[in-house]
């Protein structure tokens, strides 16, 4: 096998890694896919066992970014099959940090069934090496679950320990890829768990995470993210009793077209919310166009 072939898969891993939270999720899947197709090729070429494990953990990095584009556009089976296929090539390489990033997508995926999450989030920390990216998320993801179950205490005690896992991070060169921790992110799930929390805090605290977003003052406008935080923001405000400021905050996330289907839920728990509102108009007319259902379907 041609060295410079398999140095090239291992760079497009980091390259798609980072064109995550900026590509519409459909199309960042299909050159997801189009890479796998190029480790299935390599399978059959003559290599060294090194090589070859070098391979898998492509093979297992690609497809854990396909399941987390799947679960993006709703397509839980097809998300499914991929994060089993992920585990399996992270267990056959005793990649810890790919199998901590497996349960964590699940967490995420699971983020509705809220004692799951918290289970599945726990379970990736227990593996995970203390040094990587997926120990972080998963103690994140764990804050957000423990927020929708009405258990604040443990939601803030998951904050303080995501605060104090970033606290000596330096800012990444890349902060954008999907699968390596900055503080910027950080600052983003301490918003959505205290907007899901339901804490005084969380309205200023949410306004200053979307200024921050939309500014650039952490790095490049992250868009995507911007529209997200807009939702956490307008959450915090129903909470807060501003249901027309809440209304208006959530239209801004779902006409900014940023918004990937799994984040659909979100927005209709906000109209849900502010139903009674003149503001509400607009937002349901933008949601019933713009927010329709994701289907479950199989990836071809």
């Amino acid at each position: 096998m041609n060295g410079d072939e398999l140095e090239a898969l291992e760079t497009s891993v980091d390259d798609l890694a980072f064109a995550y939270p900026g590509t519409p999720p459909g199309e960042l899947l299909g050159r997801v896919r189009l890479r796998l197709s190029s480790v299935g090729t390599l399978l059959d070429a003559r290599m060294t066992l090194a090589e070859r494990r070098r391979l898998f953990v492509v093979g297992g990095w690609l497809s854990l970014l396909a399941a987390t584009c799947a679960i993006d556009l709703h397509q839980r089976s097809a998300a499914k099959a991929r994060l089993r296929a992920a585990a399996a090539l992270a267990e056959h390489t005793d990649h810890p940090e790919i199998s901590a990033w497996c349960l964590e997508t699940e967490a995420w995926q699971a983020v509705t069934d809220y004692r799951r999450a918290v289970e599945l989030a726990q379970g990736a920390q227990r593996i995970a090496p203390r040094n990587g990216s997926a120990f972080i998320q998963a103690t994140a993801q764990e804050g957000r679950a423990w927020a929708r179950l009405g258990a604040g205490a443990a939601a803030r005690e998951a904050l303080g320990r995501v605060e104090r896992l970033v606290a000596p991070l330096p800012q990444p060169d890349r902060p954008e890829h999907h699968y390596r921790y900055d503080p910027a992110k950080s600052d983003a799930y301490t918003a959505t768990t205290l907007a899901w929390a339901g804490d005084a805090a969380a309205v200023p605290y949410a306004r200053g995470v979307l200024a921050r977003l939309v500014s650039g003052a952490d790095g490049p406008p992250r868009p995507r993210r911007a529209a997200s935080a807009r939702l956490d923001l307008a959450l915090a405000l129903v909470a807060a009793g501003q249901l027309d400021a809440a209304a208006g905050t959530a239209l801004e996330a779902v006409v900014s077209g940023r918004l990937v289907p799994s984040n659909h839920w979100r927005a209709a728990e906000i109209l849900a919310a502010v139903r009674n509102v003149p503001e509400a108009d607009d937002l349901r007319e933008a949601y019933r166009e713009l927010c329709v259902p994701g289907r479950d379907e199989p990836l071809a």
